[in-house]
């Protein structure tokens, strides 16, 4: 599912473009797509859609349009418009809508600019620019929401390019870049970031002179419009260019040795292949990835709802949940069972696992320093400037997981357990507990494996399996498992054989 507001209206279910050929039904929807995922209020919405001048029972006319374009969308993409107090909202994680997109690869892209990290800076910034489609909401006739949405998104897009530009002079790529800029400066001319990176482009591409004329350009463009000199950074850059400043040299690109050999690790084990339910949680842990950059967690401990043990499906629900996410973290996905509880052997040391990542993340032949400090030192150094997902499964306490947390900004760690772990919930980590699954989520589960005609075939004895098995997981798919491997054998057969609930 696809829907796009930077440029046309588009709406796509999987391969079908999808009309909404009604201007207030695109509007309607056009401003929720604006605010995805959160509601907007019914009068906001009746003054957008009436374009400042809703009429009397504006309000009671929405609910119907609102029921058209439902009915317009499909039951699957109309299903996504709910009714949400105190208004409506368009349900929809961050890869599937144009904008929620856009501004997830900016903050990403915004963050390895203030790391440094200029490759992945202009990665991020190009898929990010590359979004738009044309101007925001070109064909979707409210004036209110090109008034008060377009200058704002507008913004967002230079501020991108900034960057992305930014990232580009760092990498040597002044060249390429000085037509783009002629271009930009032309376009806005009162913008004086562009200007200071056209000056330095032409600098670097040895043409000082132009550098020169470039500023008297932008100077005249301030004095006729503004009635300003230029700003500090323009002067300043004006000043260096004079000087011939051996500092405004291209500085070295080549990645140090030891990023030189950094590999991208995928260790995430496959996820369980009848996964079903959960939607709440899974919902919850998208939630976190999307929140502004200052707000959102590093951590989510994943525990078993208060007074169960195992069973429950924490690692099935973080696997799963991970290789939906996974494409969001390109830098790689580093996974290690801690063995905190059941078979398996004794508790992964925290020194094995560092060490284990730290050799997925470089060439094998490359030693570790001695002594865990040193290793935990040299994996979040490795780690600091990538966009990476940790999951670290199955702890049995923080002493252990503590030294396995990334300190990058655009990491993210999750953390399953049987235990709390109050301490980084202390520190900020944000906690999901997990509970049973209902019963008719244990009757998916079932019909994934074993398929609905044979589950209505002996729906009584069906109905006695799930209440024996309690909404756990794991008792579910043992039950399934022992009735795949026998299709002759009577379900009524299987209850005996049933593991205690726990």
């Amino acid at each position: 599912m696809w829907f796009g507001i930077l440029g046309p209206l588009l709406i796509r279910d999987r391969n079908t473009a999808l009309d909404v050929p009604a201007a207030r039904q695109r509007v309607l929807l056009a401003a929720l797509l604006v605010h995805a995922g959160r509601p907007v209020p019914a009068d906001t919405l009746a003054e957008v859609m009436w374009d400042g001048k809703p009429p009397a029972g504006a309000v009671t006319t929405l609910r119907s349009h609102v029921m058209r374009l439902r009915r317009v969308l499909g039951p699957v993409v109309g299903s996504r418009v709910v009714t949400r107090y105190p208004g409506y909202l368009v349900e929809a994680a961050d890869q599937e809508v144009d904008l929620l997109r856009f501004t997830w690869l900016c903050r990403q892209g915004g963050a390895a600019v203030r790391a440094g990290a200029w490759a992945r800076a202009q990665q991020l910034l190009d898929e990010a620019l590359g979004s738009w489609r044309g101007e925001p909401l070109m064909d979707v006739p409210s004036g209110l929401l090109h008034r008060d949405e377009v200058p704002r998104l507008e913004q967002l897009r230079l501020q991108a390019l900034e960057w992305r530009i930014g990232a580009g002079l760092h990498l040597g790529c002044h060249g390429e870049l000085v037509p783009e800029l002629q271009s930009l400066v032309a376009q806005h001319p009162l913008r004086e970031r562009f200007h200071v990176q056209l000056m330095l482009a032409l600098y670097r591409c040895s043409r000082p002179a132009e550098a020169l004329a470039a500023y008297q350009d932008a100077r005249r463009a301030l004095v006729a419009e503004l009635g300003t000199e230029p700003g500090p950074e323009l002067r300043a850059l004006h000043r260096r260019i004079l000087n011939d400043d051996p500092a405004l040299a291209v500085r070295g690109t080549a990645p140090p040795a030891a990023a030189a050999n950094l590999v991208v690790p995928r260790q995430l084990p496959a996820k369980a292949p009848y996964f079903t339910g959960r939607a709440a949680e899974l919902t919850m842990l998208t939630g976190l990835l999307s929140r502004p950059a200052g707000e959102r967690p590093a951590t989510v401990v994943i525990s078993a709802t208060d007074g169960m043990a195992g069973g429950v499906g924490k690692t099935a629900l973080a696997v799963h949940w991970a290789h939906r996410v996974a494409e969001r973290f390109p830098d790689g996905q580093l996974y290690v069972n801690l063995r905190g509880s059941g078979p398996g052997g004794p508790p992964v040391p925290a020194a094995e696992a560092v060490l284990g990542f730290i050799q997925a993340m470089r060439d094998p032949g490359q030693p570790a320093p001695a002594g865990l400090p040193a290793q935990v030192a040299l994996y979040r150094s490795l780690v600091a400037d990538r966009c990476m997902l940790v999951v670290l499964d199955n702890a049995c306490d923080e002493e252990q997981v503590r030294p396995l947390l990334p300190g990058g900004p655009a990491c993210f760690t999750v953390i399953t357990s049987r235990n709390l772990l109050m301490g980084l919930v202390t520190d900020g980590a944000a906690h999901l507990a997990v509970g049973r699954l209902s019963s008719s989520e244990s009757l998916d589960l079932l019909a994934r494996r074993l398929g609905r005609q044979r589950l209505e075939s002996e729906a009584e004895t069906v109905r006695d399996l799930v209440a024996g098995c309690a909404g756990l997981p794991l008792a579910l798919c043992i039950v399934a498992a022992r009735a795949a491997v026998r299709p002759d054998l009577p379900l009524a057969v299987l209850p005996a054989a049933l593991p205690p609930a726990s």
